[in-house]
C-alpha cells in the first residue's frame, strides 16, 4: 500500500526546485530518536514505503514508529516513444518535498544503539543524505 492523497484539488502540479531549510518539522516531537534530512530533495512514495518496511521489520511490536512526511506532490511522466508536444503526461507517482533539516521518521521504545542501527538501514532506502538525532538535541 503506497502513500498517496485521497483527493486532489488539481490533478497535475508544477514541480519546483527546493531551496532553504525546513521551518517546521525540524524537531523530534513524538518519539525518542529520529532520522533527519541533511540535503533537500524529493522523496517518492516508494522510498518512504521501503524505509517504513525496514523499520517495522526490526522494531516489531516493541517499538513505535511515526512517519513525518507525506507524498502529496504529483509527478507526471510521458509514455515511452511519444512524439514531442501532446501536452503534459499522466501522473506517474507522488513525492514528498523534503527540505534540509526535516525529520523523516521517529521511533521510540527501543534503546539508542538499536535505534541507530535501524534508522541507518532505513536511510539506505532514501535518495537523500540523513543523520541520526535524539530528542532534545540541538542542531
Amino acid at each position: 500500500m503506497l502513500l498517496s492523497p485521497k483527493k486532489r484539488k488539481h490533478r497535475k502540479q508544477m514541480v519546483k526546485p527546493i531551496s532553504g531549510k525546513a521551518g517546521r518539522g525540524a524537531k523530534v516531537s513524538f518519539g525518542e530518536f529520529a532520522l533527519k534530512a541533511t540535503t533537500s530533495k524529493y522523496v517518492s512514495n516508494r522510498q518512504i514505503e521501503a524505509a517504513r518496511k525496514v523499520i517495522t521489520r526490526y522494531i516489531k511490536k516493541i517499538g513505535k514508529l511515526w512517519i513525518r512526511v507525506f507524498p502529496d506532490v504529483p509527478v507526471t511522466k510521458m509514455a515511452l516513444e511519444m512524439p514531442m508536444g501532446k501536452g503534459k503526461g499522466d501522473v506517474d507517482k507522488y513525492v514528498a518535498r523534503v527540505k534540509k533539516g526535516r525529520i523523516l521518521f521517529e521511533i521510540s521504545g527501543v534503546d539508542r544503539e538499536f535505534a541507530q542501527e535501524v534508522l541507518k538501514k532505513a536511510s539506505y532506502k532514501l535518495s537523500l543524505d540523513t543523520r541520526f538525532v535524539e530528542k532534545g538535541e540541538i542542531k
